[in-house]
Formats: C-alpha cells, structure tokens, sequence
C-alpha cells in the first residue's frame, strides 16, 4: 500500500488547510485512516483518525479546529483544518492500519506534507 499526501503549505495564522491522502494498492473494506503530525524537535503524535465506518478520534488540540473525513470509494483521507495556529506548523502524515484475514496487523505510512503557520 502507498500513501501519496498533499495539500501542505505556508499559511498564517487563523487561516485553513485542508490535506489529502489518497491510498494506492489493496487494502481490506475495514481500516483505520490517519493523520500525525511531526514538529520539529517533538515527537509524532496524533492529530485525528477515522474508520471505516466513520468512527474518527482527535487529540484534544485539534478538536472544535479540524474535521477529518473519508471517500471509501476513493481510499482517500482527508484533514479539513481551520483556525491555525503555529503550534500546528508540522510535517503531517497520512497513515492507514488494518488487519488481513490471512494474518498479520499492517501499518503503512505516507511521505509527509508540511504545513507552516506564520504569525
């Protein structure tokens, strides 16, 4: 599976983003879908998740700023972000987690799209 991100870039403050993580390869109906971000001199962390079914999770920074959002059809992610601060200003990276019926959990990454929030 190849993760393939776009939409990073400069923006300032209070302004919007919005990523796109399109999935190339096969994958199962059911997976989790990702976004984490990486600032540097910090470690990865989680900035929101979504199922298959559209359950989706968010770290408490970006709830009430960000949607995150899924076409199936498509296998494409995407990270709506709003109201930026530069505490956003990160590479971000689309990730995708399943399981086979054969065995074996998977976890792939995509390459990271950077989004810098100037003030």
């Amino acid at each position: 599976v190849q993760l393939q991100a776009s939409g990073g870039g400069l923006v300032q403050v209070g302004g919007s983003l919005r990523l796109s993580c399109a999935a190339a390869g096969s994958m199962p109906r059911v997976n989790v879908m990702g976004w984490y971000r990486q600032a540097p001199g910090k470690q990865r962390e989680s900035v929101a998740t979504i199922t298959s079914y559209g359950i989706t999770n968010y770290a408490d920074s970006a709830k009430g700023r960000f949607a995150i959002s899924r076409d199936n059809a498509k296998n494409t992610v995407y990270l709506q972000m709003n109201s930026l601060k530069p505490d956003d200003t990160a590479v971000y990276y689309c990730n995708t987690k399943f399981a086979r019926g054969s065995g074996g959990a998977y976890d792939y990454w995509g390459q990271g799209t950077l989004v810098t929030v100037s003030s």
